[in-house]
């Protein structure tokens, strides 16, 4: 085991040999220490680390993605959608920004948890007693491993509560697994926006990096956010498992730590990937403005402006007719209301709909 690596190269250090015994591996190398204690702390250390050196950063650069997407299409309209069926109109930016700013609440929720995180339970020894641990065991061994990781850790107040139960392990998960919920949303988005050409919602173009077909010539599929969701699909599924393992303790310690370790350990490296691969595919990202255009003419629920003017059963037989016909709602409204062109136009400006105001930006 590891104590007797650690005194095996201590001794030669020291001008012995292996195995000499001028370090012992239970006297000198685990004093004041157990497995029960040290492998709690190591696995809340790799976590904190993981989250605040690996993820937190891939999720910050993917925000700073979004917001720059955001702004240079905050003026390009198009047709919302709710119950995947036609809605009033949106801003690309509009729908860019939620995306970012429902990153940022993860990024909160993460930053938030390490405090809990950082509070170790090393000199609870076996069972959080602290026996055969000396006064100011914890407070020297949290201080030096501050130091050493150029990273701020505390001594857990309550030793016994993070060795018999794993509720910061639960809750590192929780936020990865609303993490991996976000990097679901924005992919399955892409996908259906970049659905087509032709057949499909056609509304962007991702960047096309590779033949999408070995027997369809010209197929090209969105491998980016595909490869991001199967990674947030494993880390939803890595949840379950962690929640059954932390649950599974028994008195005064959990024997399947290893397993929330390495699930834990896993989501935080599939979601930094993730996040790099759906900043990749959205920085490829084009809107196809003569299709959106067309889409929002045919609309026929940019009707509902029209209610406050002439109720919602007038505007419904409007929209109705329009779509029946296929022909703008404009048109259908400037012959079945007394409502006059220029303020038809006014009212049903997408732009509008959407609360932008093109002359204030």
């Amino acid at each position: 085991n590891v104590n007797e690596v650690i005194a095996n190269r201590a001794g030669v250090a020291l001008g012995g040999g292996k195995g000499a015994g001028r370090v012992h591996p239970n006297d000198h190398v685990n004093k004041g220490q157990s497995s029960n204690d040290v492998f709690p702390s190591a696995v809340q250390i790799a976590l904190a680390l993981g989250t605040t050196r690996q993820l937190l950063p891939e999720m910050r650069a993917l925000a700073q993605a979004l917001h720059a997407l955001a702004d240079r299409t905050f003026e390009d309209v198009k047709t919302g959608r709710t119950h995947l069926m036609d809605a009033l109109p949106i801003t690309f930016g509009q729908e860019m920004g939620a995306w970012a700013y429902q990153l940022e609440e993860c990024q909160d929720r993460l930053e938030a948890l390490q405090p809990r995180l950082r509070a170790l339970p090393i000199g609870g020894s076996a069972v959080g007693t602290g026996v055969n641990v000396p006064a100011g065991f914890a407070e020297e061994v949290v201080a030096a491993l501050s130091q050493q990781l150029v990273s701020q850790f505390t001594a857990s107040v309550n030793p016994f509560s993070r060795m018999a139960g794993q509720d910061c392990a639960v809750e590192c998960s929780a936020c990865l697994r609303a993490v991996a919920h976000v990097l679901v949303k924005i992919n399955t988005d892409l996908r259906w926006m970049s659905s087509g050409p032709l057949a499909g919602l056609a509304e962007i173009q991702l960047q096309a990096l590779q033949p999408g077909s070995s027997i369809m010539p010209g197929k090209v599929n969105p491998i980016l956010p595909e490869a991001a969701l199967m990674a947030a699909t494993e880390v939803i599924g890595n949840d379950a498992t962690i929640a059954m393992a932390a649950r599974s303790g028994n008195f005064q310690l959990n024997v399947m730590l290893p397993l929330v370790a390495d699930k834990l350990l896993g989501s935080i490296a599939l979601l930094a990937g993730a996040c790099d691969a759906t900043a990749s595919a959205v920085a490829g990202f084009t809107v196809n403005h003569e299709h959106l255009q067309a889409n929002l003419a045919r609309n026929p629920i940019l009707v509902t402006a029209l209610n406050a003017r002439i109720g919602y059963d007038a505007a419904a037989a409007i929209a109705k007719r329009a779509y029946s016909e296929q022909r703008p709602i404009i048109e259908v409204a400037e012959e079945d209301t007394d409502i006059s062109r220029a303020e038809l136009l006014s009212l049903l400006d997408p732009a509008r709909l959407t609360g932008f105001n093109r002359e204030s930006g």
